[in-house]
């Protein structure tokens, strides 16, 4: 019974971990921004209640990272956007990463409504 506990906190803890992964690929790839929004999604329903924080903070990010995506594109025709854009990877990347140093110390995350890092 002890284990069936540990593995499923495990993977659910996994699953989040991978969001991350996701969006961070999806600087490169684009599309898996959009997968990991889904699985935070789903999975956010089912995981404890320092994991649903993580769950909440990922699909803030998406959400706001395409606010800042948007604002981008429409600013790119004044050369503004590039810088726009220049600032939503380095704001991805420092919220992926403290995500994941917060998850790996399996605390919830201290500020899963912010909008900055």
């Amino acid at each position: 019974m002890n284990e069936t506990v540990v593995t499923e906190q495990h993977t659910t803890q996994g699953s989040a971990k991978i969001v991350y992964i996701l969006y961070l690929a999806g600087i490169v790839f684009g599309m898996t921004g959009i997968i990991g929004v889904v699985m935070a999604y789903i999975n956010r329903s089912d995981a404890p209640e320092w994991l649903r924080s993580h769950y909440q903070f990922q699909i803030r990010t998406f959400w706001i990272g395409a606010l800042y995506m948007f604002i981008g594109v429409i600013l790119s025709l004044i050369i503004i956007g590039y810088f726009v854009f220049l600032f939503w990877v380095v704001w991805l990347i420092i919220r992926c990463v403290k995500g994941m140093k917060s998850l790996e110390q399996k605390e919830a995350h201290p500020n899963p409504t912010g909008w900055m890092f």
